[in-house]
C-alpha cells in the first residue's frame, strides 16, 4: 500500500517519440529534490522561484548534463493534488524521460503508482469521487461524446445533485429527531405526513437519475452489438461498410468468418463496439460449432442485435433459431440481398418478421445510413445530446443508487406502517450512506483500489 507522505514521481506524458515530455512530482519534498538535479540559466534554486512560472535550464547527473528543460512548481494547496507540484517539460522520446525520472527518484522520490497523483487529489478534497472518475472517463473517451459525459462528471455536476439529495435525508433525520425528544401524538402525525412528502421529492430525483442512466451507460461506454445470421447472408459486408474499411474477409463460401472479430465506430459521436460472428447453422466441423457457441455466448452482453436473414435463399431451421435467440433482445432484423431474385416468400416474410424489418442490400451505402439512422433512433429518438444536468454513466454510481432506492422503499413502507421513528431513522442512515458510497464521502479502500487502478501512472 502507497505512503502518502511520500513524494511521488513519473512520466505524466506517453512514452515515445514527441516534441516534449513531462515528468511529474507532487509531495512536501518536490521543491528540494528538484533542486539537487536542476540548474537554472539565472542560477536561481526553485525554492526561490515565482509560483507557477517557468524556469530555464539544464538537468544534471552530477556534473553531466542529461537535457534542456523547462521547470514549473504549483504550491499546494492550489494544485492538481493540493500538494506541492513540480514538473519538468523535456525533450519527448524514451531516453530524456527515464533519464529524468531516475534521477528523481535516486534523490527521493518514489515511483508513483496508477493513479496517484489524482487519488492525493481525492484523499486531500479537492474532489470528490465521481470527479475522479470523470477524470479517466475523459482520458478513455474515444468519442467527443463519452469524453463530454467525464467533463461534465469532472464540472461536479452530479455531485451536487447528490450532495442535495443527501442533505434533504438528513433533514429528514433532522425531523425525526426533533420529534423523538419532545414527543406529541400531533407532531407525531405531522410527522409522518412531512416524511413521506419529503420521500416522495427524493424517489422521484432517484428515478430520473436511473431512468436516464441507461442512455447515459451506452453514451459513456458505447452500445455493444452483434451481428448474427446464417453463413454467407452478409455479415462481414454489413461490418465492413459501417467501419468504411475491408476489415472482415468477405467471400462466397459459406463459414469464412469461424472467430470473433470486433472493433470499434464512432456513429455520430456514439461509439459502437460491433462484433462480426461466426454463421449459426448445424455443422460437423469443430472449430466452426466453437464458433457458432461464441457467437451465442457474445448474445449475452449484447445491447443491441443486428440479424441478417438472406432473401435469396430458403427459409430455414437456422433461420427459426436466430429468430429464437434474439427475440428477448433489443434488435434490428435486415433481409439482405434485396437486389437478387427472391427466395423467401411475402407469406413467409409476414409470418416470421411481421414489420419488424429492414430490406436491402448491406452492399449499398444508402443501406448503411439507413441502419446507422435506425440505431440512433432506437436508443436516442435520432438525436444525441448529453444534459448538462447529472448524468448517472458509471455502474459503480448505479448499483449504489439502485440500493439506495431499495432502503428508502423500506422508509416508505415503515412511514405507511407508522412504525417507531427510530426504525424509520436506521433506513435513512443506510440511504445516506448508499449515496455517500458513489461520492467518496464514506468509502472504503476496496472501492478506491478498483477506481483508481483503471488509471494510467502519471495521472
Amino acid at each position: 500500500m502507497e505512503n502518502l507522505n511520500d513524494t511521488i514521481a513519473a512520466i505524466s506524458t506517453a512514452v515515445g517519440e514527441a516534441g516534449i515530455a513531462i515528468v511529474r512530482m507532487s509531495g512536501e519534498e518536490s521543491v528540494d529534490i528538484i533542486d539537487k538535479i536542476f540548474v537554472a540559466k539565472n542560477k536561481k534554486k526553485m525554492k526561490d522561484a515565482e509560483n507557477r512560472k517557468f524556469v530555464y535550464g539544464h538537468i544534471f547527473d552530477g556534473d553531466k548534463p542529461v537535457d534542456e528543460v523547462l521547470v514549473v512548481k504549483m504550491k499546494g494547496p492550489h494544485s492538481y493534488t493540493a500538494e506541492d507540484i513540480v514538473e519538468v517539460h523535456c525533450h519527448g522520446g524514451i531516453v530524456a524521460v527515464t533519464r529524468i525520472l531516475n534521477l528523481l527518484l535516486e534523490n527521493g522520490a518514489r515511483l508513483a503508482e496508477r493513479g496517484e497523483f489524482t487519488k492525493r487529489g481525492f484523499l486531500n478534497g479537492r474532489i470528490d469521487l465521481t470527479q475522479a472518475e470523470g477524470i479517466i472517463d475523459m482520458i478513455k473517451a474515444k468519442t467527443e461524446v463519452s469524453f463530454d459525459i467525464g467533463l461534465n462528471q469532472l464540472s461536479g455536476s452530479l455531485s451536487t445533485i447528490l450532495n442535495k439529495m443527501q442533505d434533504e435525508l438528513i433533514s429528514m433525520q433532522a425531523l425525526i429527531v426533533a420529534n423523538i425528544d419532545f414527543p406529541d401524538d400531533e407532531i407525531e402525525d405531522a410527522t409522518y405526513e412531512e416524511l413521506e412528502k419529503r420521500y416522495e421529492g427524493i424517489v422521484s430525483k432517484i428515478d430520473n437519475l436511473l431512468e436516464n442512466s441507461k442512455s447515459s451507460r451506452l453514451l459513456r461506454d458505447g452500445i455493444n452489438t452483434v451481428i448474427l445470421g446464417k453463413p454467407n447472408v452478409g455479415k462481414s459486408s454489413l461490418l465492413n461498410g459501417l467501419l468504411r474499411y475491408d476489415r472482415a474477409i468477405v467471400t462466397d463460401i459459406a463459414g469464412t468468418t469461424r472467430d470473433i472479430i470486433e472493433d470499434y465506430i464512432n456513429l455520430d459521436g456514439v461509439l459502437l463496439k460491433i462484433t462480426d460472428t461466426a454463421g449459426i447453422r448445424e455443422t460437423e466441423d469443430e472449430v466452426e460449432k466453437i464458433g457458432v457457441s461464441i457467437a451465442k455466448d457474445k448474445l449475452k452482453d449484447a445491447d443491441l442485435v443486428i440479424a441478417i436473414f438472406d432473401l435469396s435463399r430458403k427459409f430455414d431451421d437456422d433461420d427459426k433459431e436466430i429468430l429464437s435467440l434474439i427475440k428477448d433482445k433489443k434488435h434490428i432484423i435486415i433481409l439482405n440481398k434485396d437486389d437478387l431474385p427472391q427466395e423467401i416468400s411475402d407469406e413467409e416474410i409476414k409470418e416470421n418478421f411481421k414489420d419488424d424489418y429492414l430490406k436491402l442490400s448491406v452492399m449499398e451505402n444508402e443501406s448503411i445510413k439507413e441502419i446507422e439512422d435506425l440505431i440512433k433512433d432506437m436508443f436516442f429518438d435520432g438525436e444525441i445530446k448529453i444534459s448538462s444536468a447529472g448524468v448517472l454513466s458509471n455502474i459503480r454510481h448505479i448499483n449504489a443508487l439502485k440500493e439506495a432506492k431499495k432502503d428508502l422503499q423500506a422508509v416508505k413502507m415503515g412511514i405507511d406502517q407508522k412504525v417507531f421513528l427510530d426504525l424509520i431513522a436506521v433506513d435513512l442512515e443506510n440511504v445516506i450512506n448508499h449515496i455517500s458510497e458513489i461520492t467518496g464521502t464514506i468509502t472504503t479502500e476496496d472501492i478506491l483500489d478498483r477506481v483508481f487502478s483503471e488509471f494510467c501512472i502519471g495521472k
